[in-house]
């Protein structure tokens, strides 16, 4: 009889970004929940850039917050500056990102998480996970075991005594797919084994270990093992997943070094200021906190110098010696790559970034590099204004083992173990953002597991978030994967502005949008479609001057048709809505301070530093978008009709039982495919790399074969 030292409903590992959100979740889901950590003084570690948001960035955690997430709150509250990217372009594109206060950050986000009832945050180390083999295993709901009762797993196995069991898994597993042999074949996830040896009990469990397992760091020559600088690596969990059978891979990412801000001449850097009125994250801040005491980033370039030094010396980066084998990010590449990759270039841009208020730290953006620390020095110097810098850290790169995400369903739990989901580095993606969306959705996956109700399974159409949860399974990836706008096929749908309009109601099904939450939601959009209405249904007699100046004579033109012009934006009609809606401009929701944790510092000076005719970033916010629902409203029919079409050929579903090697006329190769990823839908297929429309169009044909096979009389759905 398996007994345990303590028992949960939902137990998270690694306190980084996305074990914070799968944590929040589901505790403010109800659900009894322990967050494990190797160090409680690191929870959320802004371990390379102090930054959140940015391109793509920025839309992803804006559908965080939309879901009832924190990580925007939390920026909100720490953030030193804010600056909306992309704003000479179209609002499909735009982002915001916030500079953080690094050690404000994982100050306050551990504040957050021990004010949560429900959560109990723990220092241990994961050793081992506890699985179960049994015909009777499912989840129960919370209710049916109390805190602190003993309960006996049958057929218990932990992988630390199954090891040759876990390679025979892995050696079939990638061929198979999912058993078909009924519920005695499934295994599930029950609990995990601290290193110390006690045991814990859990309904579901959440992996989000970012780059601890079997970390590797290399700065030039040197090797060491560590999760990230300082800090020591998981390498017990890590085996005990490779025993498992899960198919995994190795990957690589980056840092660069940290400056002494008193050694810089700042004068010979281009500043870089916020923006004078910044852009909240959340939905529900209603004004930053630092609002009015951003500090500059600054601009700087790599010089003709700084490329010899590198050119001289590339054979010493573990990249070009053949030391790391891993493979980095595209997107966010080394310097010494950008040498090598862009030789007619003859400078790169790099970003001067403070690492908080009380601190002289800063950081390097742009300069991610492994090579070693003597060429580090001498880079630095090579850049007019830090001649004389002084090096606080040294950058560095760190290997680690990730999990094929084409291992996972798309609620993120494994296909093979039942019970155990994972989310962040460990699935192959790279960013603060990108870990915190996918632990908010295993959090919230996780959570509804174990209640027995249906799971949160958003598509491609109403998020990023989808997208990038689609990508992962549908297509795996062989580098750190990292949002862009491109990846979008209804990016003008997609806006940072509307997603709350598209996942509160999410979020608020689920249990992670308050009452008070949701009122000032529906009071939003009640104001919106009020001023839209407005527009679109008044004809004016007379304009201000100054619009009048734009658009002459109307001829019986609506104010909506008006906005429709180009050189018409919402700005002109603000003194038309002075007089004709004094009501939106005034409401309760765009009142400065607001409810919540992230808006309690913020006060009454920043609340009087707004003039009575101001126009708050909250009205704003709210103006531009229904002035892109007015102007691309032809548009956004399109996406409409195109979004119809792709959400039919989703509900094309392959059942869990299809045999992909009795469709006559699919290639190996392609069985193959199909078998590793077990699409659950046609439009899923067709997204795999490699599977050709006349494939997909096979399966079509053979769902309806097999399934009078498979259940006499009845046709797949």
């Amino acid at each position: 009889m398996q007994t345990f030292s303590e028992q949960y409903d939902v137990v998270v590992i690694g306190a980084g970004h996305a074990g914070c959100e799968a944590a929040m979740a589901a505790a403010r889901m109800g659900l009894r929940t322990a967050l494990y950590t190797l160090n409680l003084d690191l929870i959320a570690q802004m371990s390379c850039n102090p930054a959140v948001g940015g391109i793509a960035k920025g839309h992803l955690v804006r559908e965080v917050d939309a879901l009832g997430g924190i990580q925007g709150e939390v920026t909100d509250h720490v953030g030193i500056q804010f600056r909306l990217l992309n704003t000479s372009r179209g609002p499909a594109v735009w982002s915001p990102r916030a500079q953080c206060d690094k050690q404000q950050y994982k100050i306050h986000m551990r504040r957050v998480l021990e004010s949560q009832p429900n959560l109990r945050i723990k220092q241990a180390e994961v050793a081992e996970l506890i699985i179960e083999e049994s015909s009777a295993f499912g989840r129960r709901s919370s209710a049916d075991a109390p805190l602190g009762t003993q309960d006996s797993v049958v057929g218990t196995q932990r992988t630390g005594e199954a090891s040759q069991f876990g390679q025979t898994e892995a050696s079939t597993a990638d061929d198979r797919g999912p058993t078909t042999d009924g519920p005695s074949q499934r295994r599930g996830c029950v609990g995990v084994v601290l290193r110390d040896g006690r045991t814990v009990r859990a309904e579901a469990v959440v992996i989000t270990t970012g780059t601890f397992l079997n970390g590797l760091i290399h700065c030039g020559e040197q090797t060491y093992p560590a999760g990230r600088s300082g800090e020591p690596p998981s390498v017990l969990l890590g085996e005990a997943l490779k025993r498992l059978g899960l198919r995994g891979c190795r990957l690589k990412t980056g840092t660069p070094p940290r400056l002494d801000a008193r050694t810089i001449d700042w004068a010979r850097f281009e500043p870089q200021p916020g923006d004078p009125d910044p852009t909240p994250f959340s939905f529900r801040t209603r004004r930053v906190t630092h609002a009015d005491g951003q500090i500059a980033c600054h601009i700087a370039f790599t010089t003709p110098e700084t490329h010899r030094i590198i050119r001289e010396n590339v054979h010493r980066s573990p990249m070009y010696s053949g030391q790391i084998k891993s493979i980095g990010p595209r997107y966010c590449p080394s310097i010494e790559d950008k040498i090598v990759k862009f030789p007619h270039h003859e400078k790169h841009q790099l970003f001067l970034e403070p690492e908080g208020l009380n601190t002289y730290e800063t950081y390097i953006n742009g300069m991610s590099t492994s090579l070693p620390i003597d060429v580090q020095l001498a880079m630095v110097a090579s850049i007019p204004g830090l001649e004389k810098a002084e090096m606080l850290r040294p950058g560095y790169a760190i290997e680690y083992d990730s999990i094929d995400p084409t291992e996972l369903e798309r609620t993120l739990e494994t296909k093979k173990i039942e019970g155990l989901f994972l989310a962040g580095q460990i699935n192959g993606t790279s960013g603060y953002e990108e870990a915190a969306c996918q632990g908010i959705m295993a959090g919230i996956n996780a959570a509804l597991k174990v209640k027995n109700e249906a799971p949160l399974v958003l598509d491609r159409t109403e998020a990023y978030t989808a997208i990038l949860i689609d990508d992962l399974i549908s297509k795996g990836t062989l580098e750190p994967y990292r949002m862009f706008t491109s990846r979008a096929e209804f990016r003008l749908h997609l806006r940072i502005d509307n997603a709350d309009g598209r996942l509160t109601p999410h979020g608020r099904r689920v249990g992670l949008i308050s009452d008070q939450a949701w009122a000032d939601y529906l009071a939003k959009q009640q104001r919106m479609q009020g001023l839209k209405d407005y527009l679109e249904n008044t004809r004016p007699s007379g304009l201000p001057a100054a619009l009048s100046e734009k658009v002459g004579t109307v001829n019986g033109a609506t104010y909506a048709q008006l906005l429709k012009r180009p050189e018409v934006t919402i700005d002109d009609f603000v003194p038309v809505l002075r007089e004709s809606m004094p009501q939106f401009l005034e409401a309760e929701g765009h009142r400065v301070g607001g409810h919540g944790f992230s808006r309690a510092d913020v006060g009454a000076t920043n609340a009087g530093a707004l003039a009575p005719a101001a126009i708050t970033s909250a009205v704003r916010n709210e103006l531009k978008s229904v002035e892109t629902e007015i102007k691309y409203a032809g548009y956004l029919q399109q996406q409409e009709r195109a979004i119809e079409r792709l959400k039919k050929a989703e509900q094309r579903s392959i059942p869990d039982w299809f045999d992909y090697a009795s469709v006559s006329g699919l290639s190996r190769e392609m069985k193959e495919k199909l078998q590793r990823v077990r699409p659950r839908t046609i439009a899923q297929a067709s997204r795999i790399p490699g599977v050709t429309p006349a494939a997909v169009s096979l399966v079509n044909v053979y769902i309806e074969i097999q399934a009078r096979r498979h259940q006499p009389g009845l046709l797949a759905l």
